[in-house]
């Protein structure tokens, strides 16, 4: 399951969950997500390590944290600016991370003891819940 959340904590996208572990980027690609940026309306997504590479197959829409170019005995200056580019993406990744944090602290998905083929449907009304619960909040009012 991967998720897809805006700067203001609102859900975009939820996928189905898988029944088995999958690569970050190998899902994306089966869902034809790639495609879907690609082709799609200019948005910037915030994406952790596990996308990278798909910034240049999105048109720069997947946004990674900076890949190290020295494996070994980095200059000085690379250092410093690497850990500044990994702070600043950090940075604006926070509150991707605070969606995904409360989603799993619900407690249908955190002691899940469903059926296994029912459970896309829970993360889906889980994560349009939280979603309306976040903009209701940011907007200040309550529903």
């Amino acid at each position: 399951m991967r998720q897809s959340w805006d700067a203001e904590g609102r859900l975009l996208f939820c996928s189905p969950a898988e029944p088995a572990s999958c690569a970050d980027i190998t899902h994306a690609r089966k869902l034809s997500l790639v495609e879907l940026l690609a082709d799609g309306p200019a948005v910037e997504i915030l994406a952790d390590a596990g996308y990278q590479g798909l910034g240049a197959q999105t048109g720069g829409r997947v946004v990674t944290p900076p890949h190290r170019k020295f494996k070994k005995n980095p200059p000085e200056w690379y250092e410093e600016m690497h850990e500044r580019q990994r702070k600043a993406h950090s940075s604006r990744r926070i509150r991707v991370e605070h969606g995904i944090g409360h989603l799993k602290n619900w407690r249908s998905l955190a002691r899940h003891h469903g059926r296994r083929e029912h459970m896309s449907d829970t993360i889906q009304a889980v994560a349009g819940l939280l979603s309306h619960q976040q903009a209701a909040t940011a907007s200040g009012t309550r529903t």
